[in-house]
């Protein structure tokens, strides 16, 4: 924790020269990034996507994410470090969701490899999660349910993004957002109850 309240002291200071109009704080906030990012991205490929390793590298992810989020700092101007953290999941979960749908949709090389990823009762793949607490098992699901997330509410994906991706404890969070535990655990609670609408295909 001591080690965070540091990197968020100092990530915290170039935010706001970034925001002051400081030309070198965006490479230094992505400096400061890129070590979070790789173990990110190393951990969702692992855990979720061990099939696109086939295919792409991990530091081939990070570099498009990497990219992505130096892009993306041109015009987004985060206010907090829990702000940042939370924008750098989202890259590294669109760089994940574009390279899915590029080398498993109808067109790609591994769709006609790896049939594994692909479900073959011909079921909506979300509609195969019965309950909020489920986890996905299959390619597709996974990528169902990081497109779901996608869909919450700004505060309610920050925190879920957080606390899943990140491993951050709610205590760290509501430091982080500035915010009571209680006021935490209600985000969380209705990012899940929302997902588990959206994975069940019950959201109307």
């Amino acid at each position: 924790m001591e080690q965070m309240n540091g990197d968020t002291s100092q990530l915290q200071l170039w935010l706001q020269l970034h925001r002051d109009g400081d030309p070198t704080a965006k490479d230094e906030i992505i400096a400061r990034s890129c070590q979070r990012l790789r173990i990110l991205a190393q951990k969702i490929m692992r855990s979720q996507y061990s099939r696109l390793s086939r295919w792409e590298q991990t530091d081939d992810v990070l570099q498009t994410a990497v990219i992505r989020l130096h892009r993306t700092l041109a015009t987004v101007q985060p206010d907090s470090v829990a702000g940042l953290l939370a924008l750098g999941a989202q890259q590294i979960r669109w760089t994940l969701l574009d390279l899915i749908r590029s080398h498993y949709g109808p067109q790609g090389a591994a769709s006609n490899h790896d049939t594994a990823a692909h479900l073959s009762d011909g079921q909506n793949p979300i509609n195969r999660i019965a309950s909020e607490d489920a986890e996905p098992d299959t390619l597709e699901e996974w990528t169902a349910f990081h497109e779901a997330i996608e869909q919450l509410p700004e505060d309610e994906r920050q925190a879920f993004s957080l606390t899943y991706y990140e491993g951050l404890s709610q205590a760290e969070l509501a430091a982080l957002f500035g915010v009571t535990d209680r006021t935490i655990r209600r985000r969380l609670t209705a990012a899940k109850v929302q997902l588990g609408e959206a994975l069940r295909g019950d959201r109307q």
